[in-house]
C-alpha cells in the first residue's frame, strides 16, 4: 500500500518529547516501572492515541493497548508494540520506536483514508526491562501466561517493596487472574526495534527481517566464604568468596567463548561484594550471569556447564552458594508469512533488507507463545544501544515504520 505516508517530523517530535521522561539528565534515559517518571510518560502516550481518535485500554500491570477499529472489529487484530521503560543510562530509541513508531504507522494509515478489515492495536508492553524487579518482559509474560500471579505477588525491588503494593500505588489495582490474553488475541504480532547491534549498519542494508530470537536465562547466584580481617587472615587459611567469584567469573567467560556455536555469550552483568571494605576479605559475592543462543539445548548445555563449573570452584576454595534462576525462555521463532509480507513491503518501498537472527531478547519471544510473530529491524549508529549515544537516524526511523504500516495493513486485509 503505498499510499502510506509516514509524518517521520511529528514521531521524531514525540520521541523527542518522551525523552523528556528522564531520572538522568540528557541525552541518558530512565524510566523505572512504575515510578513517577514512567507514569508521566505513559501519561504522554495516551494523549496521543486520544488526539489520533484511538481509544485505549490498560490491563492490572499496565500493559497498554492502543486500538484503531477495522472494518469488522470482531476479527482478531493486527498488533504492533514494545516497551518504554528504560535501564539507567540508556538511551531514548530502544522499545520506544516500536511504541510510537506503532502509534505512527496507525495513524498513517488512518490518515490515508482506508480503513483495515481487522482492527489494529499497538501494544505499550509494562517492564519489558528487568530493572526494577529482576524479571523482564514482565507485561508480555504475563500476557503469554509465562509468569502466573504466585509469581508475579513474589517479586520484589531491592528494597524490599513488593511488587503488588508498588503496582497498586501506581494506581493499577484489578485482580491479576485475568492478564493472560488466549490464543485468539490478535491474529498476526510485528514489533519494530533498534537492532542494538553494528550488523545492518555495517552492512549498508536498511532493513532487518528477524527470524529467530534466542533462548534466554538469567541466573543469580550468591557465594558465601568467610570473612575476616586482610592482614590477620594468612592465605592459606582464606575462604574468600570474592575470589572464588572472579575464578566464576573468568570460567563463564571461557564456557562460552569455547562453545562450537556462533550464536553462543554469556555475560556477567553484576557482581557486588560483601562488606565491600578495603581491608576486610569479602563474605558474599551476588552476581547474576545472562545466558543465550539461538538453540535451546545449546544454551541449556552452557547452563549445565556453568553449573559444574560453580561446584567445582566452591568444593576447592571452601565456600558455598545458592542460585536463583530468574527466567528460563525457549528461542523464538518467526512466521514465514509475515517474513515473506515484510520483504516485499521492503521491497515495494525500495529498501535492500536481509534476513537475520536478534541477539537481544524482546516482548515479541512471548508473543509467539500466543500468535504467529516477526520483527523488524532498523539500524543503529555503532550498534550502540543501553547507553545515552543511542542513535537511529530519521530516514532509517521513517523507513521501518513504513515497512512497519504496509506490512500491517496486508496483514489487516
Amino acid at each position: 500500500m503505498s499510499s502510506i505516508t509516514i509524518n517521520c517530523n511529528r514521531l521524531m517530535k514525540d520521541i523527542e518529547a518522551l525523552a523528556a521522561f528522564s531520572d538522568m539528565p540528557a541525552p541518558a534515559m530512565c524510566r523505572i516501572l512504575y515510578s513517577k517518571t514512567d507514569m508521566a510518560a505513559r501519561g504522554m502516550i495516551k494523549k496521543l492515541a486520544e488526539a489520533a481518535g484511538f481509544s485505549w485500554r490498560e490491563d492490572a500491570i499496565g500493559n497498554l493497548f492502543i486500538r484503531m477499529d477495522g472494518n469488522n472489529p470482531q476479527l482478531p487484530p493486527v498488533a504492533t508494540g514494545s516497551h518504554t521503560d528504560a535501564i539507567p543510562n540508556s538511551g531514548k530509541y530502544d522499545g520506544v520506536l516500536g511504541v510510537l513508531g506503532g502509534l505512527e504507522a496507525m495513524r498513517a494509515i488512518k490518515e490515508s483514508g482506508r480503513m483495515p478489515l481487522r482492527s489494529l492495536e499497538t501494544i505499550m508492553f509494562t517492564a519489558e526491562e528487568p530493572t526494577r524487579f529482576g524479571v523482564g518482559c514482565i507485561g508480555s509474560r504475563a500476557l503469554a501466561g509465562a509468569i502466573s500471579e504466585t509469581q508475579l505477588l513474589q517479586l520484589q525491588d531491592l528494597d524490599g517493596n513488593a511488587f503488588e503494593a508498588v503496582r497498586a500505588e501506581a494506581g493499577f489495582k484489578a485482580p491479576l487472574n485475568h492478564l493472560p490474553l488466549g490464543k485468539n488475541c490478535y491474529s498476526h504480532f510485528v514489533e519494530l526495534h533498534i537492532e542494538q547491534g553494528p550488523n545492518l549498519e555495517a552492512a549498508g542494508t536498511q532493513i532487518g527481517i528477524v527470524t529467530a530470537i534466542p533462548a534466554s536465562t538469567t541466573m543469580q547466584i550468591c557465594i558465601t566464604g568467610e570473612g575476616g580481617h586482610a592482614g590477620t587472615v594468612m592465605m592459606p587459611n582464606r575462604r574468600d568468596a570474592l575470589m572464588a567469584a572472579a575464578e566464576f567469573a573468568l570460567k563463564v567467560e571461557a564456557i562460552a567463548k569455547d562453545n562450537t556455536s556462533s550464536d553462543a555469550v554469556a555475560t556477567i552483568g553484576k557482581f557486588e561484594a560483601f562488606p565491600s571494605a578495603s581491608n576486610s576479605i569479602p563474605n558474599e559475592v551476588i552476581l547474576t550471569v545472562d545466558i543465550r543462543d539461538r538453540r535451546s539445548e545449546v544454551r541449556d548445555e552452557m547452563m549445565a556447564s556453568i553449573e559444574a563449573a560453580l561446584a567445582g570452584i566452591c568444593k576447592e576454595r571452601k565456600v558455598t552458594s545458592k542460585t536463583v534462576v530468574f527466567n528460563c525462555d525457549p528461542s523464538a521463532e518467526s512466521d514465514e508469512e509475515i517474513l515473506s509480507i515484510v520483504e516485499a513491503s521492503a521491497s515495494q518501498l525500495g529498501l535492500s533488507h536481509t534476513r537475520m537472527v536478534s541477539r537481544a531478547f524482546h516482548d515479541t519471544a512471548f508473543m509467539a507463545r500466543l500468535v504467529p510473530v516477526a520483527m523488524i529491524f532498523i539500524p543503529c549508529a555503532n550498534g550502540y544501544s543501553h547507553r545515552p549515544e543511542e542513535y537511529a537516524s530519521p530516514d532509517d526511523i521513517e523507513n521501518g515504520v513504513a515497512v512497519l504500516a504496509n506490512t500491517m495493513w496486508e496483514l489487516a486485509n
